[in-house]
């Protein structure tokens, strides 16, 4: 299987920096959105099989343009979620941004913490990725290709600890808002990473306003 898997446009709580991983979160921007649209175009040459998004309002809204092209229905998979920011929700001082942005970095490393406080631990995040993903295969050929637009914090420790890249920071590896890793293998052989784009799949010029998006800028903390 190749797995797309593409970061949520952008939402207001990137472009305040504000942790915000609860259901059913913000939608997008018109920035957010004008990333969704040029998606079908990036992403022309693929043959979809299926799209898959998180429970979360954003990633319904960043699906909607290439679901519309493509004639395909977006399919609700819980799992995909972000990482729960647990005590830490809805905060934006620096502090809260770097404990958030250092257990990334600790999980992406392979440690399996206990996370944030209130949060989830890093066996639970890895449980519920596991079983999302173990939903999608059995729906798909192997040979399929399938988008799952999730979440950045998200996509970057999945993607970074099931194809062995081991931890990297965010100025190192980052994920900007409809950026896309590829990854292909399945649940029960493991993954391989085919390619990482951080930046929008639309163009550089679609990457504005992200200077405190905290789960992609090193420097998001300056906000506070």
């Amino acid at each position: 299987m190749r797995l797309l898997l593409l970061r949520h446009g952008q939402t207001p709580s990137n472009v305040e920096g504000i942790l915000d991983a609860a259901y059913p979160g913000p939608g997008l921007t018109e920035l957010g959105r004008a990333q969704a649209v040029a998606v079908p175009d990036a992403l022309e040459a693929e043959d979809i099989a299926a799209i898959h998004v998180s429970p979360l309002l954003r990633t319904h809204e960043t699906a909607a343009p290439l679901a519309a092209v493509r004639g395909l229905s977006p399919r609700i998979t819980s799992g995909f979620e972000e990482i729960l920011a647990g005590d830490l929700q809805g905060r934006q001082d620096s502090a809260s941004v770097e404990e958030y942005q250092g257990m990334h970095h600790r999980w992406s490393a392979g440690e399996r913490d206990a996370g944030v406080p209130g949060g989830e631990s890093a066996e639970q995040f890895w449980s519920r990725w596991d079983g999302a993903l173990a939903k999608v295969a059995a729906q798909h050929p192997e040979d399929a290709t399938v988008v799952v637009v999730s979440h950045g914090a998200a996509i970057r420790v999945f993607a970074s600890v099931a194809a062995g890249l081991g931890a990297a920071s965010l100025s190192e590896r980052p994920l900007f808002n409809t950026g896309l890793v590829t990854l292909v293998g399945s649940p029960g052989t493991g993954w391989r990473l085919e390619d990482w784009h951080t930046a929008p799949l639309g163009g550089e010029h679609l990457l504005r306003g992200a200077a405190h998006d905290v789960t992609a800028d090193d420097d998001a903390t300056a906000k506070a």
